[in-house]
C-alpha cells in the first residue's frame, strides 16, 4: 500500500508528525562515554573514600553499590541509543543502590538518565514519564509520612523530587525547544524552497513572454522578406525584382527597429517601468499602418486586406490591446504565408462593456506547403496571450457562403470590472 504524503509540506504549516524524534544512534555518543566513566570514577573515589549514604538494609552487603555503580553506568552508555532501557536499568541500579549504601555519584547519574528518557526517547515517552515522576514522588511522601513520623519526611520529599520531577520537566523544556527550532528550521526551508519555486516559474513566464514578443515582431517582416525574394529569384523581371527588393529592404529596415525598440527596452529598466524610453507597446491605434504594410507584403500574392473598427474604440488597458495588436498582426503573418488570393478581413467588434471581439478572416489554401516557412509557434502564443488574461480563442477552417476560409477569433475581457483586476 503506498504511503500517502503528509499534508502542510508545501502549504507553510508544519504538522505536528512531521517534527520528529531524531534517529537512534547505533553507537554511544562520546558524551555520553565520558558522563559513564567520570559518573563511575567519582563513585569509585567516593566508596573508597567511605563517603555513602548509610548503612545498608534488609542485611546486604555494602559493596552491592559499586555493582549498582556499575550498572548506572551501563545505562549511562544507552542514555541516546536506547533511552527506555537504559530508565529501566537506572531504575533498577537506583533501588539497589539505596538498599545497599547510596552513592551520590549514582543518584546524580539517576536524574541524568531520567532526563534522557524523556529528551531522547518517543513522543509517548515525553508525555508519560513527567507524570509517572510527579505520581512517584506523591507516592513515596505518602508512603514516608505514614511509616516515618519525623519532620525530615519533607526535606526527603524535596530530594526525590529534585531527582525524578526536576529532570523529567527539564527534559520537558528542552525537548520543546528542540522541536521548535526543528520546526523553524523545516519551515526556512519550505519557504526557501517555494521562494525558489516562484524565481523558477517567474523566469519561465518572463521567457514564455520574451519569446511571444519575439516571434510576433521578428515573424511577420522575416515572412515578406522570404516571400519577396522568393519572387524575387523566380520572376524573371527587372521592374518586378526592385519591387520585390524595395518591400524586402523596408521590411528589413521595420524589424530592424523592432528589434531595436525591444531590446531597448530589455536592457532598460526605466523603460520597462513606465519612464522616459522607447516605447514599446503596440496599441490598436498602430492597426491601420499594420494593415497598410501587410496591402504592400501581399500585393503580389493577390491578398488584399480590409480592416473594420467601430468608429469609436475605447481605450482599454494596456495588456487587452497589445494582445489584440499581435492577434491581428500574427493572422496577417499567417495569411501571407498561406491564404488563397483574396481579401482577408480584420474586424474588432465590441458591445458596451462586453469583451472585446478581434476576428481575422482569410480565403483558406488547401496547399502542400506555405510561401514561407513557419514554426508553428504562432497558433499557440496566441492560445498562451488568450489564456493569460482569461478570454476565448479559436482557429481552424470553417465553410461558409464565401467557400472555406480560415478564421481566427478571439474573445478579450474588457470590461470595466476586469480593467480593475
Amino acid at each position: 500500500m503506498r504511503r500517502r504524503r503528509p499534508r502542510g509540506v508545501l502549504d507553510g504549516g508544519v504538522p505536528a508528525h512531521t517534527v520528529r524524534t531524531p534517529a537512534a544512534p547505533r553507537r554511544p555518543h562520546r558524551i555520553d562515554v565520558l558522563i559513564a566513566g567520570g559518573g563511575l570514577l567519582c563513585g569509585l573515589l567516593l566508596w573508597t573514600l567511605h563517603l555513602y549514604g548509610g548503612p545498608p538494609l534488609f542485611g546486604l552487603p555494602p559493596s552491592l553499590t559499586l555493582v549498582a555503580l556499575a550498572a548506572m553506568s551501563g545505562a549511562e552508555l544507552m542514555r541516546r541509543t536506547a533511552p527506555m532501557a537504559a530508565l529501566a536499568v537506572a531504575g533498577l541500579a537506583l533501588t539497589l543502590d539505596i538498599c545497599s549504601g547510596t552513592l551520590v555519584a549514582t543518584v546524580l547519574m539517576f536524574t541524568d538518565v531520567v532526563y534522557a528518557a524523556v529528551l531522547y526517547g518517543g513522543p509517548a515517552a515525553a508525555r508519560r514519564i513527567p507524570l509517572y515522576s510527579v505520581l512517584l514522588t506523591f507516592l513515596a511522601t505518602i508512603t514516608l509520612a505514614a511509616l516515618w513520623h519525623d519532620p525530615q519526611v519533607v526535606i526527603v520529599s524535596i530530594v526525590i523530587a529534585l531527582g525524578t520531577i526536576a529532570p523529567a520537566w527539564t527534559g520537558v523544556i528542552i525537548r520543546d525547544h528542540r522541536d521548535a527550532a526543528q520546526a523553524a528550521r523545516l519551515r526556512a526551508e519550505q519557504t526557501a524552497l517555494l521562494a525558489e519555486m516562484d524565481r523558477v516559474q517567474a523566469v519561465a513566464r518572463e521567457r514564455a513572454r520574451m519569446a511571444r514578443e519575439l516571434h510576433d515582431v521578428v515573424a511577420n517582416h522575416l515572412s515578406a522578406i522570404a516571400i519577396h525574394s522568393t519572387a524575387a529569384q523566380t520572376i524573371d523581371d527587372p521592374a518586378a525584382t526592385r519591387d520585390a527588393l524595395g518591400v524586402i529592404r523596408e521590411n528589413s529596415v521595420q524589424g530592424l527597429a523592432e528589434m531595436r525598440r525591444l531590446i531597448g527596452l530589455l536592457r532598460d529598466a526605466k523603460a520597462a517601468d513606465g519612464g522616459d524610453g522607447p516605447a514599446a507597446t503596440p496599441t490598436l491605434e498602430g492597426l491601420e499602418a499594420l494593415i497598410t504594410q501587410a496591402r504592400t507584403n501581399g500585393a503580389r500574392s493577390g491578398l488584399s486586406f480590409v480592416l473594420d473598427t467601430p468608429r469609436a474604440t475605447p481605450r482599454l488597458v494596456a495588456p487587452v490591446e497589445l494582445a489584440a495588436y499581435r492577434i491581428v498582426q500574427e493572422s496577417l503573418t499567417n495569411a501571407l504565408k498561406h491564404a488563397e488570393p483574396g481579401e482577408v478581413l480584420v474586424r474588432l467588434a465590441q458591445d458596451g462593456d462586453g469583451p472585446l471581439t478581434v476576428t481575422v478572416r482569410s480565403p483558406y489554401a488547401d496547399r502542400p506547403g506555405p510561401r514561407a516557412p513557419g514554426s508553428g509557434a504562432g497558433l499557440v502564443g496566441m492560445r498562451e496571450r488568450i489564456a493569460l488574461l482569461g478570454g476565448e480563442f479559436e482557429a481552424g477552417p470553417r465553410s461558409g457562403p464565401a467557400g472555406k476560409v480560415w478564421l481566427v477569433r478571439a474573445a478579450l475581457p474588457a470590461s470595466k470590472e476586469e480593467q480593475r483586476r
